[in-house]
């Protein structure tokens, strides 16, 4: 499984987003490829699951993505939370 953790520019956020997301799959015992990127590269990427901020996220949403939207990229609970279902 690819996920790719998506900020504005690419950088700070989704970096530290990549970073709990990994953390996440470490406490639910389950493996993926994590990497961070920004939203306008992300839109030309495949992957099996887009993470990013919800105020920012729904722009990728083109019907055929799967997507999730956090409320709080920094809760680890909300990551494990979400991600759970796409497990």
């Amino acid at each position: 499984m690819r996920i790719l953790v998506v900020c504005g520019n690419g950088l700070g956020s989704s970096f530290i987003m990549e970073l709990n997301v990994k953390k996440a799959l470490a406490e639910l015992g389950k493996e993926a490829v994590v990497e961070h990127t920004d939203l306008a590269t992300a839109r030309t990427e495949k992957a099996d699951l887009f993470i990013g901020a919800n105020d920012i996220i729904h722009s990728l949403d083109d019907g055929t993505r799967k997507i999730i939207a956090l409320d709080n990229v920094m809760n680890v609970g909300e990551i494990k939370e979400k991600l759970t279902p796409y497990l």
